[in-house]
């Protein structure tokens, strides 16, 4: 009998607490960019209700003319979707062009380049500031090189220089830059050094930083990356870096049917056809996660990165080696992982991502009964109530929660 009630207690307790689960708050949501997106020659409700339907928020693509942008605009105000704006008569009359469009509902900013050279920025800045004349209320927005880039490209030899001139010539609300790491099997070994230097740079011109996760094939090495455990990997340790918004590359295939570019970009989320793609669906899955777990990583604070992992860890990384007093044991058993501790409002919040994009890892965790659990549908549980040894899917995060002031 004593059984049969201790059993029936703790049921009825066990369900009031799944009914009183707490939740992380969402009343804001880190921007998701589709780069490459809707043509003009597609531009319809259904097209863009689509686009909105896979998590996507923000739209760029270039448009021919400035009444297929106004088109499109137009749109895009009907189902909720921001557009940045891109036209020739941006470029050719400025302030004519913001003023046309600085009072619609789906402007969010205007784009000015990708990639440029450090030498393009006094023109560039110039260009900003006859845009900002007119329009102070949306961003100007300009996408930088990846590390990688040669010094001829750079417009530099230094890639700190390249980051830190920009946000000092050209007035920008966030900086923003591409880097597509993930290959057939393994990470390019310069990615987590350019997270590093351009987190870095951005908190030095207190600016926000944007980033990308590549979602098509473009060349002969990326050709798998578009899988959800490497989404999950790249979106995932941008943000544990604290980027403030996610960019997709690419929505729509850059391929034409009729002539192939260079970069062969088949296996878009919408092929050149129009057709949906397997991608669709996982980058709607990886949006929603985005949405969900926004009060994570919005305005957020980067208190540390670190790394783990037998062997030497990324170049210009810090390893793990000190854990805040709230958690009592964090290992990988091994294996490479990012560490993240981030400041959000009362909170503190520990990430730790699978840096293995192909193989899942086994995670050694817990902590005091300060720390709690938060799942991907954004609830919140005490951290106690999984195993301490648990299995971290590839590319994936854990992320854990804990109070700035114990008790």
């Amino acid at each position: 009998m004593n059984k049969l009630l201790t059993l029936c207690s703790f049921l009825i307790f066990s369900f009031s607490y799944l009914i009183a689960q707490d939740k992380i708050s969402t009343a804001s949501q880190i921007p998701i960019l589709a780069w490459y997106s809707i043509p003009a020659s597609e531009t319809t409700v259904a097209r863009y209700q689509e686009m909105k339907d896979a998590g996507i928020t923000h739209q760029f693509t270039g448009f021919p003319d400035i009444e297929s942008m106004q088109k499109a605009l137009d749109v895009a105000a009907k189902v909720g979707v921001k557009m940045v704006v891109s036209c020739p008569e941006l470029k050719t009359d400025p302030e004519k062009t913001a003023k046309r469009f600085m009072n619609h509902p789906a402007v969010v900013g205007y784009h000015l380049i990708d990639e440029p050279s450090m030498t393009q920025y006094p023109e560039l800045g110039n260009w900003a500031r006859r845009i900002q004349s007119v329009d102070k209320n949306h961003f100007c927005y300009v996408n930088l090189f990846p590390i990688i880039a040669d010094s001829p490209r750079l417009g530099t030899s230094s890639y700190r220089e390249y980051i830190s001139e920009c946000a000092k010539q050209i007035p920008l609300q966030f900086l923003s830059f591409d880097n597509y790491p993930v290959f057939k099997d393994e990470l390019h070994e310069r990615w987590y050094e350019n997270l590093e230097e351009f987190a870095d740079e951005s908190r030095k011109a207190a600016k926000p930083f944007w980033a990308f996760a590549l979602t098509t094939n473009y060349d002969e090495d990326h050709v798998t990356p578009q899988t959800l455990a490497a989404m999950r990997l790249q979106v995932y340790s941008n943000l544990a870096y604290g980027a403030q918004g996610i960019q997709y590359f690419t929505y729509w295939s850059a391929t034409s049917i009729n002539s192939p570019s260079v970069e062969d970009q088949r296996g878009a989320p919408i092929t050149a056809a129009g057709k949906r793609t397997v991608v669709y669906d996982r980058i709607k899955l990886m949006s929603e996660e985005i949405k969900t777990l926004s009060g994570v990583f919005l305005g957020s604070k980067v208190v540390w990165v670190r790394h783990t992992g037998k062997g030497r860890i990324p170049i210009g990384t810090v390893r793990l080696t000190t854990l805040p007093e709230q958690i009592k044991v964090l290992e990988t058993n091994g294996a490479p992982a990012l560490v993240s501790l981030l400041e959000n409002g009362d909170n503190y919040f520990l990430i730790t991502i699978n840096k293995d994009f192909l193989h899942s890892i086994n995670l050694t965790f817990y902590g005091d009964d300060t720390v709690k659990k938060i799942l991907k549908d954004g609830s919140i549980v005490p951290a106690s109530v999984y195993e301490n040894s648990l299995e971290l899917d590839a590319g994936d995060a854990a992320i854990y929660m804990f109070p700035k002031n114990k008790k």
